[in-house]
């Protein structure tokens, strides 16, 4: 997660440096033509090629890292359903002891039926 969330600021980055070296050399293609604007204009295109490339391969990078992100997040749902779906057909089925191992995995504690209602500092 921590490195998405590098990769994407240095994304930002590279897009806003990208549209800097653009619009400069836009700036210099739209001027007069003579020797010592055609270097600038050489150099601006130099510049201007190397972060346009910086600029899609971290967007490619993104784009990947969100895909697995996505992909986690499905994993983590799918589980989280699996285990509940288990909990409440255990509950249905009386099956106390499937019930009490199914919650254990959601980190749930289970109260007796019989057992007393906890204090409000509990509850917090």
């Amino acid at each position: 997660m921590e490195d998405t969330l590098m990769t994407v600021k240095q994304y930002e980055t590279a897009r806003l440096e990208y549209d800097a070296y653009r619009t400069d050399l836009e700036e210099l293609s739209l001027g007069p033509r003579d020797a010592s604007t055609l270097c600038r204009l050489d150099a601006a295109q130099a510049n201007f090629q190397a972060h346009r490339a910086k600029y899609e391969k971290l967007r490619a990078d993104v784009a990947v890292k969100l895909k697995f992100l996505e992909e986690n997040k499905v994993k983590v749902m799918h589980k989280q359903l699996l285990l509940f779906h288990n909990a409440v057909s255990a509950y249905f089925a009386g099956n106390q002891q499937q019930l009490e191992q199914t919650l254990k995995q959601f980190n749930i504690k289970l109260k007796s039926p019989g057992a007393d209602k906890p204090s409000w500092l509990e509850e917090q």
